[in-house]
């Protein structure tokens, strides 16, 4: 078949990867100038299954009410003039129960973890150059109580095969020894080996070159204005540059899916959640981050890039807002400079700010939707990176009307 992709961030070329791969011929559309431009740039890019727990859970009501008045929260609520907000934060709510995290956090958890065999796949197939580190990833506690807290809520990831190892400080600092300096400020970690980092921008932009060598379209800088239907499908789409028309269409547009989608009749729980990174040169620091970490106290994420390392940090409930000033960023590079002091050129820091597609149960939405030819691959989060590549394979594999290789129940709409 012809399929055309509506997106050109990691999801939407990965996407435009696996229906090539299944022989269909491919035209991807992206309003940027270049793919990988927004989300899939700025992000922590840790492959991290060991991170799939998910944001709506019992603690969460309280942190986004303490926000209002504390402003050095992980989760940040702005009041707004938005109803959507008001509505998703609604939904996001009622999600918001034991029960309901737990299974959700197992659903995200078999998706990221499919998705990382998947990537396996493409990278044992293809030579790509990413940066990849697969040492793992240290989730750090600064105090005994919070990492024996930490172990226990692991234990939901560990009894779906996530493996874990907890480590005391003294094995922290064996482990990565550039964290010597502030291991008495650390209690000691929950660290995944198997999980995994890359810079997904490189990754995504590389993985797009394939496609295009392959007899791909990639159509960079061409913004879609609409969707036109006919008979319960979609007979094209229309952009500044001219219509696309194709037998099945892919939904990949991130945090602008529900503005789409709302043309048409579709309405995704999908709302914008701002977060915030650092890219900083190593430059001619002794000691950077061997392997990535995420400080659980501080809910600061840092990964090494090569030559470079990215922090993020924040979930900020602020609309399509992506502005930012250097003050928003003072926090995360403070637990940055005292976790690695010699780890990185600190003041040639560049800053960054993005919006992560979330919905409320923080499961992507993938299938059809009113639609018989327009399949949904959307909503990926804060780990979009980590969940792209399965997800780009079970959608290759519902337009090929084949089921997907792990179980659906709970993850199609």
């Amino acid at each position: 078949m012809r399929v055309i992709v509506l997106g050109g961030g990691v999801v939407g070329v990965t996407t435009a990867y696996q229906l090539q791969k299944d022989g269909h011929e491919v035209v991807l559309l992206e309003r940027q100038a270049q793919v990988a431009t927004e989300t899939s740039w700025g992000n922590a890019g840790m492959i991290a299954p060991g991170h799939s727990f998910v944001w709506s859970s019992p603690r969460a009501p309280m942190i986004l009410l303490k926000s209002l008045v504390l402003k050095d929260q992980a989760l940040r609520f702005k009041i707004s003039a938005d109803p959507r907000l008001y509505s998703w934060s609604w939904l996001f709510l009622l999600e918001c129960t034991a029960e309901k995290a737990r299974r959700n956090t197992l659903l995200k958890h078999r998706l990221a973890a499919y998705s990382q065999s998947v990537l396996h796949e493409v990278i044992a197939d293809e030579v790509i150059d990413y940066d990849r580190n697969d040492r793992g990833i240290l989730y750090l506690h600064r105090s005994q109580q919070a990492l024996d807290k930490g172990v226990e809520h692991m234990k939901l990831l560990e009894s779906d095969g996530q493996v874990i190892k907890v480590l005391d400080r003294d094995g922290v600092v064996a482990l990565d020894p550039s964290l010597a300096s502030a291991k008495e400020k650390i209690a000691g970690g929950i660290y995944c080996p198997t999980d995994e980092t890359g810079d997904p921008a490189k990754f995504t932009r590389a993985l797009a070159a394939k496609v295009v060598e392959r007899g791909g379209a990639i159509h960079i800088g061409t913004n879609i204005t609409g969707i036109e239907t006919s008979g319960g499908g979609v007979t094209q789409v229309l952009t500044d540059k001219g219509n696309f028309k194709g037998d099945a269409y892919v939904l990949a547009l991130g945090s602008y899916s529900p503005i789409l989608a709302r043309t048409i009749g579709i309405s995704l729980p999908i709302y914008p959640i701002k977060g915030y990174s650092l890219t900083i040169p190593v430059g001619n620091r002794p000691q950077p981050p061997t392997i990535a970490s995420v400080d659980e106290h501080n809910l600061v994420a840092i990964s090494r890039f090569g030559d470079r390392i990215r922090v993020t940090a924040t979930a900020e409930f602020a609309g399509y807002d992506t502005s930012h000033k250097p003050a928003d960023f003072a926090f995360m590079k403070g637990v940055t400079e005292e976790l690695y002091p010699e780890g990185a050129d600190y003041d040639r820091a560049e800053m960054w700010a993005g919006l992560r597609p979330m919905t409320p149960n923080n499961l992507p939405a993938f299938g059809r939707q009113r639609l018989r030819n327009l399949y949904l691959n959307t909503g990926h989060g804060h780990i979009g990176w980590t969940m792209s590549h399965g997800s780009a394979r079970i959608t290759a594999d519902l337009i090929a009307g084949r089921p997907p290789a792990i179980a659906m129940d709970g993850l199609l709409n």
